[in-house]
């Protein structure tokens, strides 16, 4: 099941503009040249998704364009045929004319009719017509030259949607390479974190706007849903006690709902973890973290984020482990997707 959730715009920042990324130094999660890695991820998670959403938009202006040209060369098409057709009567009118005494002048076929009166008739007539093809092929041309004009146009335009497609596409690809190396350290970091036992400082990041009107809302904006609530398997001792959300490395991770921050942990099989108290008696647990963006004891909003995913702890791969529970600790959850549905977040 895949989310139709896009990752919102946070700022109209020009895709090339990397260089002028901010960073905001923490406490064990500084790459060697003093970058906050947990900040780099996040902002080059967003240039990316940026990136992403100007290349296909370059390729549907490029397609629309492309059709576009196709259509005027279909109607040159039809427009040729028609003049070959206007050709065609023009021809039979002149051996008309020539059959009728046209290769003669006009004096000598009168001195020679036997009816001038009748003659200057028929002359005027296929004078009439002459005109008319005439004019036709005119109109006929002058349409063919405004149609390959706008041909032309557009196969300009087309080569030039199509370099800037490529443009987009060379500079996607660099922002991807960058946000996977730093994705790897921040992940790196992690591990070390974890096996260390010892959680660095919290990792602050620029928040999103968050969502107006909203109580609840989902961990994360796109997503696969993975292993679900109560699902078997070898790295669970009995069975799976929340819903896991397939995400790369760095994924922003909000908090559900409103609330305060009652842990933030490393180690064991959870890795970086943090569990938030909401109204009500309920826990929201967030599991096999990168970095956490909160410290114990700090007051969240719904949607605002507490942390990147990761894939620290008993984790086969990059993934959010989310819980509901009624304590703050293991062994007291609850089916998560039910949980969220009944307050007006399907998944």
């Amino acid at each position: 099941m895949r989310s139709s959730r896009r990752h919102p715009l946070l700022v109209p920042v020009l895709l090339c503009a990397l260089a002028v990324l901010a960073a905001r130094p923490t406490d064990g999660t500084e790459d060697g040249s003093g970058t906050a890695l947990g900040p780099e991820v996040a902002r080059l998670y967003e240039d990316a998704a940026r990136a992403t959403q100007r290349y296909e938009d370059g390729r549907r202006e490029a397609e629309a364009q492309r059709s576009k040209a196709l259509a005027y060369e279909k109607r040159l098409d039809e427009q040729r045929r028609k003049i070959d057709a206007m050709h065609e009567d023009l021809g039979r009118i002149a051996r008309a004319q020539y059959r009728g005494g046209g290769g003669l002048p006009l004096t000598a076929r009168m001195f020679l009719a036997d009816d001038p009166e009748e003659l200057m008739r028929g002359q005027r007539a296929h004078t009439r017509a002459d005109l008319a093809v005439n004019t036709a092929i005119g109109r006929s041309l002058r349409a063919e030259s405004r149609l390959a004009a706008d041909e032309a146009k557009a196969r300009a335009a087309w080569r030039a949607l199509e370099k800037r497609t490529t443009e987009l596409a060379r500079l996607k690809t660099g922002i991807e390479a960058k946000l996977e190396a730093a994705r790897a350290r921040l992940e790196g970091r992690a591990d070390a974190s974890v096996a260390a036992g010892s959680c660095p400082g919290a990792v602050r990041l620029d928040q999103q706007d968050l969502p107006a009107g909203r109580s609840w809302v989902a961990p994360v904006e796109a997503y696969e849903l993975s292993a679900a609530y109560g699902s078997g398997g070898s790295r669970w001792a009995n069975r799976h006690t929340g819903q896991d959300f397939a995400v790369p490395v760095g994924t922003p991770v909000r908090s559900v709902g409103a609330g305060r921050v009652v842990q933030v942990a490393c180690g064991g099989a959870f890795g970086i973890q943090v569990v938030v108290e909401h109204a009500r008696g309920y826990y929201t647990q967030y599991a096999h973290l990168a970095s956490a963006a909160v410290d114990q004891g700090d007051r969240v909003r719904t949607g605002e984020w507490i942390g990147q995913s990761g894939s620290t702890g008993n984790s086969t791969g990059p993934h959010l482990h989310f819980e509901v529970r009624v304590t703050p600790e293991t062994g007291s959850a609850l089916d998560p997707v039910p949980w969220l549905s009944q307050r007006g977040v399907p998944l």
